[in-house]
């Protein structure tokens, strides 16, 4: 990434650090373990919530193959991207709306979904929707990924990230630490989503 847009990623953490993920996007390393379930073939749909830390290495996976969707919740960021990555579909939306974003352009469920929200900004409740609209949003064969910093990986936030995810999902794998990442960071490869009824009343996290 240039020092233009690693300046444009820092000034919109500093405007909106509950929206943007990190105040640096995330490493060639963990970019690329993160993005590791992105099929080598076909035409998948790859979402992303809370984009910017990972969108590149799935444009280079996807070779122009397939639909990569960002969805982003920051007006200003979402712009940016979208000028940066004229080949990525830009939502301006909360994640939790996924199902309506999938909808709105005729899909119904994501081959894989790559996470970069920061997790520990969100409440218990919050975290619960997100994960609801993920599971709701991938196909049963699917792939969610999402990373957690490995010093703050015993802290409250984390361990409840955690325990979410084995309820969402049958099969929760816990990666390599990421040291060459700074902060060093892990990956939480998920399959086999358990799909469950949720409220369809949805608030923005912005708001």
């Amino acid at each position: 990434m240039s020092g233009s847009h690693r300046a444009e990623f820092l000034r919109e953490f500093l405007r909106d650090p509950f929206t943007v993920a990190a105040v640096a996007p995330s490493g060639g390393p963990l970019a690329d373990l993160v993005t590791a379930p992105v099929p080598d073939a076909g035409e998948p749909l790859v979402v992303e919530l809370g984009p910017g830390a990972f969108t590149a290495a799935i444009q280079r996976r996807l070779a122009g193959r397939g639909h990569h969707l960002a969805v982003e919740v920051n007006e200003r960021f979402a712009g940016l991207l979208a000028d940066r990555y004229p080949g990525v579909d830009v939502a301006v939306a909360d994640a939790r709306d996924l199902g309506a974003v999938l909808a709105q352009r005729g899909h119904r469920r994501a081959d894989v979904i790559v996470s970069g929200l920061p997790w520990a900004a969100f409440a218990g409740g919050q975290q619960d929707e997100l994960l609801h609209a993920v599971t709701d949003a991938l196909a049963p064969d699917g792939a969610f990924t999402t990373f957690g910093y490995t010093l703050a990986r015993w802290a409250p936030p984390a361990r409840r990230l955690r325990r979410a995810l084995g309820d969402r999902f049958e099969e929760v794998v816990t990666g390599r630490t990421v040291w060459a990442n700074l902060p060093p960071a892990f990956v939480y490869f998920c399959r086999r989503p358990r799909v469950t009824a949720r409220p369809r009343t949805l608030v923005s996290l912005a708001g």
